[in-house]
C-alpha cells in the first residue's frame, strides 16, 4: 500500500498498481514537470486548454482558484520515456468563457497542476485564463499638425484598452512604418511617432494601428504638413541709369522657395535708387500728368449724366401704373418663384426688403404612430418663420431631424397667418374651428401657460361610434384602438387620452422599480364598451434577455397604484404583448395605466436616447452644446425638442441609442478634440457626470449636462469635436459634432418638432387595416371549433400570438380580440402579407393532416 500526501484523499477511488508503477519508485525523485500550464486568453467563446506533462507521475490534477477540478473533466494520456523507461503522464482540461466570468475573487481566475509519484507531490506554475478583448475608442488619437523643415514631430498615441495589450503599429499613407530602416524615425516610445528632423518627405497621412490577438482597431487619420518659409536670394546687380534718372536691382523668394503653405518672404522684390545724386531733372512730367487728370474728370461728368437720364426715364415709366414690381426670387431663396403687385404705401416687403425669412427649412421624422393619408394632414404653421409672405409655395426637403416620425417628402401650401389648411381641402369655418382645436391640444397643453416650461399634460380627443377607429397622440408613441362594434350602435362616446408625467408615480418607495413608459389614461370613466380595447404605450427597456420583472399598473381612485398583471404571467383580466420597444394591451376599464420593471440581474438594461444640441450666445463669442440623456421613448425625447425650441437649438448629430445596464456604475459625458487652436473649454469642465440613479431613476425626465465653449476670432464659424457618453465599465455612443456657428441668431431655423402628422384620430374603416368584409369571415371560420380542427387557437398560434390563451377563450368572440391585437401590432406598416400568410399556412396545415382530400374549393371558401 502507497501512503501519499494527504491531498490524495480527493481522490479515494482510484486505481493504483504497485508492479505497473515500480519503475516510478525506483527513480527515488519527486515528480519532474516537462511542461506547465501556459497563461491563456479566450477569445470570444471559445474555450481554451490547459495541459500539464510531468514524469514520473502515477497521477496529475488541476486545482483551479483553490477547488480540485473533478476527475471526468480531466483528459489523460500516459506513455513511457524511450531513454530512462519512466511513465510520462500528461492532462488536460477545457476552461470555458461561462467559468471565467462566474468567477469573482481577487485576482484573475487561475489553474495549477499537482503532479504525484510515490515519493510526494509537485505543484506546477500558477496559469492565469482572461477574456482577450479590445475596446472600440483611442484613449488619444494622433492629432494633425504642420510644422516647419527640420524640426521634430511628435504623434501621440494611446491604443484602446484590451487584454492582452495592444501592440502599435504606425502606417505613413496606408505604409507600414518601420524604425529599423529609417533612424530619423523613433516608434518605440510609449507608442509615440517621434521624427526627430522633419523632412518634406515626412509629410503625408499617419495612421496609428493597435491590434492584439482579438482585433485590430484604426486610429483617425492625421495629417502632417512639412512646410519651408521662404528665403530672399541676394540682390542683382544695379541696372543701368534710365532715362528717368533711375536704376533697379532686384532679388527672388527662392532661397528657399516657400513650399507646402510656408510663409512667403517678408519686404521688397525691386530696389530703386536716383543714379545722378538728384542732379537730374524731369520735364515734361507734370504737363502730361494735367492732361490725364483732366481727361478723367471729364469721362465721370459724361458718365454721371448719363445715368441720371436713365434714372428719370425708368421713373416716369413707372410712375404710369404705381405699383411695385417685386422679383420674388429674392425671397423664395431658390423655391418655386411668385410674384404679385401691390399699392406703394402699403407694401411692407419694400421697408424690410433687406430681412428675408429662411424658407430652407429641413425636416425627417420617424415616428411609430402617424396616419399615412395625406389628403387628411393639417398643417401646423410657424407664424414667426413664414411672416411677413403673403402667399407662398414651400417646399420641406426631410432630413434627419428628430427620431419622432416618419416623412419622406411633403409639399404644403401655406396661405396668410394665422389659419392655414392642406392642399386640397376647402377653407370652410368648420376645417378652420377643427385645425384650431387640434393646434391647442398639441402646441399648448390644455390648462397650462403656453410660456410655461413644466412637464405639462399631453391630451387628445376624438368621437367614436359603432364603427369605431384609432386614436393617437402625435409623436408619443401612444395610441389607442377601439374596434368595430365595440360601441353600442346608435351610441357615440367622446374619448380621450392623457400623458402625464408627475413627481410620483407608479414605482414603488424602495426604488427596486423603475418607471418604463409614460403613464397614459385614457376615459371617460363610464365608458362602456362590449370588448377590450387596445392600447400601445412605448417603453424603454432591453427585453432581448429575460433580465426584467415588466408590471402593469393602474391608478385607484385615492391617488395609489395597484398591480393589474404581471407581463410573463397568465391573466384574464387583461392582456399584453411586450414588443422591443412599446407593449400592446388588451384593457377592458378605463383609468390611468403605466409599465414599471424590476431588474432581475445586473444585466438588466434601459435604452438611454442621447442627442446634442448647440446654440450661440448672445456676446457672439461663447457657443453652448448641451448633451441630453433621456429614456428611449418618443413622449420622453418630445420634452427635449419643447426645451431647445425655447433657446433656439440645434440639432448637431442624429440622436443614438445607449443601453445602461444595472449595474450601479455612473454615466460619463466628455467632450473630446475640439480644436485647441479655435476654440476653448473651461479646464476641468470638459468631462461630466451622472450618478447611477440619477439616471436608473430618472422617470422619463431628460437629463442634461452643457459644456461652454469660446472661439477666439469671430472668423472661427466652424466647430469640430467629439461627445462620448459611456457608462463605467459599460456601453458607449459617439456623437461627432460638424457644425457652422452662426452669429445671426435670427438667420438660423430653431429646431422643431414634426408638424405634418397631426392628426389625432381615424373613425371608421378607414382606421383598419383589415377590410370589414374579410374581418368577419375570418371570424365566422375560427370562432367556433370544426371537424378540420381551425379555431381561434390555431389562428392566435400562426400569428405568434401563443401565451396566456385563457385571456382569448373569456371573450364573446376570440378571433376579433386576435384580429385587433394584429391591427394595433401593425399600425404602422398596414401590411396585410403576414395575415395573408398566416392564413395560408393554416390550409396547408390542414390538408396535410385531414383525412379526406382538400380541394381548391375548399379553401377559398374558407379563407377568401
Amino acid at each position: 500500500v502507497i501512503d501519499l500526501n494527504s491531498e490524495c484523499n480527493f481522490f479515494a477511488g482510484s486505481r493504483t498498481d504497485g508492479l505497473q508503477h515500480s519503475q516510478s519508485a525506483l527513480s527515488g525523485t519527486l515528480p519532474h514537470f516537462l511542461q506547465e500550464p501556459d497563461d491563456a486568453y479566450i477569445i470570444k467563446s471559445n474555450p481554451i486548454k490547459l495541459r500539464c506533462r510531468a514524469q514520473p507521475a502515477l497521477q496529475i490534477f488541476f486545482k483551479c482558484n483553490g477547488e480540485w477540478v473533478h476527475q471526468n473533466q480531466h483528459t489523460a494520456m500516459e506513455h513511457a520515456d524511450q531513454g530512462t523507461g519512466l511513465k510520462i503522464r500528461e492532462v488536460m482540461i477545457n476552461v470555458s468563457r461561462q467559468q471565467v466570468e462566474d468567477f469573482h475573487g481577487p485576482e484573475d481566475y487561475w489553474c495549477l497542476c499537482v503532479a504525484w509519484s510515490h515519493l510526494g507531490t509537485s505543484k506546477s506554475r500558477k496559469a492565469t485564463v482572461r477574456i482577450a478583448y479590445l475596446r472600440k475608442n483611442f484613449e488619444q488619437e494622433p492629432q494633425g499638425k504642420e510644422v516647419p523643415i527640420k524640426s521634430m514631430i511628435v504623434l501621440h498615441c494611446r491604443p484602446p484598452e484590451g487584454v492582452p495589450a495592444a501592440e502599435v503599429e504606425w502606417l505613413k499613407n496606408e505604409e507600414p512604418i518601420s524604425s529599423l530602416e529609417d533612424d530619423n524615425i523613433d516608434t518605440r516610445a510609449s507608442h509615440n511617432l517621434i521624427i526627430s528632423l522633419a523632412r518634406l518627405s515626412d509629410s503625408g497621412n499617419y495612421t496609428c494601428l493597435a491590434s492584439n490577438i482579438v482585433a485590430k482597431r484604426r486610429s483617425a487619420t492625421a495629417t502632417v504638413i512639412v512646410f519651408v518659409d521662404g528665403g530672399w536670394s541676394e540682390w542683382s546687380q544695379w541696372a543701368e541709369c534710365s532715362t528717368e534718372c533711375e536704376r533697379h536691382r532686384s532679388r527672388d523668394c527662392s532661397a528657399p522657395e516657400p513650399k507646402h503653405g510656408g510663409q512667403l518672404c517678408d519686404g521688397a522684390a525691386l530696389d530703386t535708387e536716383n543714379c545722378t545724386g538728384g542732379l537730374c531733372t524731369q520735364t515734361g512730367i507734370e504737363g502730361n500728368n494735367d492732361v490725364a487728370l483732366y481727361s478723367g474728370l471729364a469721362v465721370g461728368l459724361v458718365t454721371m449724366v448719363l445715368l441720371i437720364a436713365a434714372f428719370m426715364l425708368y421713373r416716369r415709366n413707372q410712375s404710369e401704373y404705381g405699383v411695385d414690381v417685386i422679383d420674388s426670387s429674392a425671397l423664395t431663396g431658390g423655391f418655386q418663384s411668385f410674384s404679385f403687385k401691390t399699392a406703394r404705401q402699403g407694401n411692407p416687403l419694400l421697408m424690410n426688403s433687406s430681412i428675408q425669412p429662411d424658407l430652407t427649412v429641413s425636416r425627417t421624422y420617424t415616428s411609430p404612430i402617424c396616419f399615412p393619408d395625406s389628403m387628411d394632414k393639417e398643417l401646423i404653421s410657424e407664424p414667426s418663420l413664414f411672416d411677413p409672405l403673403p402667399d407662398l409655395k414651400v417646399k420641406v426637403q426631410s432630413s434627419f431631424m428628430v427620431s419622432l416620425g416618419v416623412s419622406d417628402r411633403a409639399e404644403y401650401h401655406v396661405k396668410s397667418p394665422p389659419q392655414t389648411f392642406p392642399r386640397g381641402l376647402v377653407p370652410d369655418r368648420s376645417a378652420v374651428e377643427t385645425l384650431d382645436r387640434k393646434e391647442k391640444s398639441l402646441l399648448i397643453p390644455q390648462g397650462l401657460n403656453p410660456s410655461c416650461t413644466s412637464r405639462p399634460l399631453l391630451r387628445t380627443d376624438g368621437v367614436f361610434g359603432h364603427a369605431g377607429g384609432r386614436l393617437v397622440v402625435p409623436n408619443t408613441g401612444v395610441s389607442l384602438l377601439v374596434p368595430h362594434s365595440a360601441i353600442a350602435e346608435d351610441t357615440t362616446w367622446e374619448l380621450h387620452m392623457i400623458i402625464s408625467q408627475e413627481d410620483t408615480g407608479p414605482q414603488s418607495e424602495d426604488d427596486s422599480e423603475v418607471l418604463l413608459s409614460p403613464s397614459v389614461t385614457y376615459g371617460p370613466p363610464g365608458l362602456d364598451l362590449s370588448c377590450p380595447i387596445s392600447m400601445t404605450i412605448a417603453h424603454c427597456a432591453d427585453v432581448s434577455a429575460a433580465d426584467w420583472s415588466i408590471r402593469l399598473k393602474r391608478q385607484t381612485q385615492d391617488s395609489g397604484w395597484e398591480e393589474v398583471m404581471t407581463v410573463d404571467e397568465e391573466s384574464v383580466s387583461c392582456y399584453c404583448q411586450l414588443e422591443s420597444q412599446c407593449c400592446h394591451l388588451l384593457v377592458n376599464r378605463p383609468g390611468r395605466y403605466a409599465l414599471v420593471g424590476e431588474a432581475l440581474t445586473q444585466a438588466a438594461g434601459k435604452r438611454l436616447k442621447v442627442a446634442a444640441f448647440g446654440s450661440m450666445e448672445p456676446d457672439a463669442v461663447s457657443y453652448s452644446l448641451r448633451v441630453y440623456c433621456v429614456d428611449d421613448t418618443p413622449h420622453a425625447f418630445q420634452e427635449v425638442v419643447s426645451l431647445e425650441r425655447g433657446q433656439g437649438g440645434r440639432l448637431l448629430e442624429e440622436p443614438k441609442t445607449l443601453l445602461f445596464r444595472r449595474s450601479s456604475f455612473s454615466l460619463q459625458v466628455s467632450i473630446q478634440d475640439v480644436p485647441q487652436f479655435l476654440w476653448s473649454i473651461k479646464p476641468f469642465t470638459t468631462c461630466q457626470e451622472f450618478t447611477f440613479s440619477q439616471v436608473w431613476c430618472s422617470n422619463q425626465t431628460p437629463l442634461q449636462c452643457a459644456f461652454s465653449l469660446e472661439r477666439f476670432s469671430p472668423a472661427a464659424n466652424q466647430l469640430s469635436c467629439k461627445i462620448s457618453v459611456r457608462q463605467v465599465k459599460g456601453h458607449e455612443q459617439i456623437l461627432q459634432v460638424y457644425t457652422t456657428v452662426t452669429e445671426n441668431e435670427k438667420d438660423t431655423v430653431p429646431f422643431f418638432t414634426q408638424s405634418d402628422c397631426t392628426i389625432t384620430s381615424q373613425t371608421g374603416s378607414r382606421a383598419f387595416k383589415i377590410p370589414p368584409s374579410i374581418r368577419q369571415r375570418i371570424c365566422a371560420t375560427f370562432d367556433t371549433a370544426n371537424a378540420k380542427g381551425k379555431d381561434w387557437q390555431l389562428l392566435a398560434q400562426k400569428l405568434n400570438i401563443e401565451r396566456n390563451l385563457c385571456y382569448f377563450a373569456q371573450q364573446a368572440s376570440p378571433s376579433a380580440v386576435i384580429l385587433n391585437l394584429w391591427e394595433a401590432q401593425h399600425q404602422e406598416k398596414g401590411d396585410l402579407d403576414s395575415l395573408a400568410r398566416a392564413l395560408e399556412e393554416i390550409s396547408k396545415v390542414h390538408c396535410k393532416s385531414s383525412a379526406s382530400s382538400c380541394s381548391n374549393e375548399d379553401l377559398d371558401s374558407d379563407y377568401t
